[in-house]
C-alpha cells in the first residue's frame, strides 16, 4: 500500500527532456530522462548503481557508456500504481512505481546517488535482521 501523497494528479512526458509529476498533496517533481535511465528501479541498475559507488573504475553497460542522448520513446500506465517507460538504448524493464518515484525526485535524493532501497537496511547488521 502507498501513501496517499504518492499519487499523481498530472504525468507529463517530454520524450527528449523530462517526466513532470504533479502529486496529489500539491508538489511537482521534474524528472530528467537521463536521470531516470540511471535510477531504473530494474534489478540490473540496482546492482550497477551499488558498483559504481564503490568502484569508481566500473565499466557500464554498451548502451549507457556510448555518449550518445538518451531519450525515453515511449511509456504505459501500469494499473494505477506504476508507468515502465521505454527509452532509446532499448531499456525498458524498469517499472516506476508512485512510491519509488516520490523516493528518488531529485530535489531530496542524496549525493551518492543510491535511494534508501539500494543502501538496504538502515541498520548495521548486513543481513538486514
Amino acid at each position: 500500500m502507498h501513501d496517499g501523497a504518492n499519487i499523481p494528479a498530472n504525468l507529463d512526458l517530454k520524450k527528449d527532456h523530462s517526466l513532470s509529476v504533479q502529486w496529489s498533496d500539491g508538489t511537482e517533481s521534474v524528472y530528467p530522462i537521463a536521470y531516470l535511465r540511471k535510477m531504473s528501479p530494474s534489478a540490473e541498475m540496482r546492482e550497477l548503481r551499488k558498483e559504481m559507488n564503490t568502484n569508481p573504475l566500473t565499466i557500464l553497460p554498451g548502451s549507457m557508456g556510448s555518449g550518445g542522448v538518451v531519450t525515453a520513446t515511449g511509456a504505459e500506465l501500469v494499473g494505477n500504481y506504476a508507468i515502465r517507460i521505454e527509452f532509446s538504448d532499448g531499456h525498458k524493464t524498469g517499472l516506476y512505481t508512485w512510491d519509488y518515484l516520490r523516493e528518488i525526485d531529485p530535489a531530496t535524493v542524496n549525493e551518492d546517488g543510491l535511494t534508501q532501497s539500494d543502501r538496504g537496511p538502515k541498520h548495521n547488521n548486513p543481513l538486514g535482521l
